[in-house]
């Protein structure tokens, strides 16, 4: 047997979503939910050096309220479409801090 280490996800302990990503937008904001529920996100950063997957991490937890570690992207690294797993923050918690970011930004 050998000693490679990997990753277990627990959902209990916290939430995941998908995201769709845009780079080299003018700005980072979520622009809108698609009707499959992936949440859609423009990035000013380039896809250049994991500089969007960064860019992504630090704004998913702004808006979430945690610190960057707890916000992983599961899958889709170097894809446009990504699995965010967020740690300690149950799913009502984050689609409410998704969907009041994103009325904001319509109200505003």
């Amino acid at each position: 047997m050998t000693d490679r280490k990997f990753h277990i996800h627990d959902p209990k302990a916290g939430a995941a979503i998908t995201v769709r990503v845009t780079p080299r937008a003018g700005r980072t904001a979520i622009s809108g939910i698609l009707e499959d529920g992936t949440v859609k996100i423009r990035l000013a950063a380039a896809p250049v050096d994991g500089n969007a997957n960064s860019s992504l991490v630090k704004f998913l937890a702004e808006i979430l309220q945690v610190s960057e570690n707890q916000v992983e992207i599961i899958s889709g690294h170097t894809g446009r479409n990504k699995l965010i797993g967020i740690i300690g923050v149950d799913a009502q918690t984050v689609q409410k801090k998704i969907l009041d970011k994103l009325s904001e930004k319509k109200g505003g």
